[in-house]
């Protein structure tokens, strides 16, 4: 990275940024470090589930152990949602990688600054993300 760079720090230095600066050098930084530390804490996740599950106790109420089989269920859901996740912000980093990150995949247009904060794994505009889901509804994809 070159020492000239400016780290940006915020969210509000980010949108301060002119719209020249769209996936410069320093806005790529940025998300490459929120992605990172996305991915550390699903993963983080990941491991106190393991041994959550680990410490399970034998209990003798069918009442009880079948809430706690269900709060297991509901927590395992919860991890493969994260899994699927860690997946996604891996493909986001071959992205910036790559030099893709930060533009609609369908269109090629910038997604924009405030999605990206909002979905650091977005992959379409808002605009692309809406026809996708009109077709999803329209034809059950």
């Amino acid at each position: 990275m070159n020492a000239a760079v400016k780290m940006i720090q915020t969210e509000d230095e980010l949108l301060a940024q002119p719209a020249s600066e769209y996936m410069s050098t320093a806005q790529l930084d940025f998300f490459r470090r929120r992605l990172k530390a996305l991915e550390a804490e699903l993963r983080a996740n990941a491991g106190e589930t393991t041994e959550h599950l680990r410490e399970t106790v034998l209990v003798p109420d069918p009442a009880d152990r079948a809430t706690i089989e269900e709060e297991h269920s509901l927590e395992l859901r919860t991890r493969d949602r994260e899994r699927k996740l860690i997946k996604k912000v891996q493909q986001a980093m071959a992205l910036i990688e790559s030099g893709e990150y930060g533009f609609c995949e369908e269109t090629g247009e910038p997604i924009g600054l405030q999605r990206l904060l909002a979905r650091p794994t977005a992959t379409l505009s808002v605009e692309a993300q809406q026809r996708r889901e009109m077709r999803q509804k329209q034809f059950g994809d």
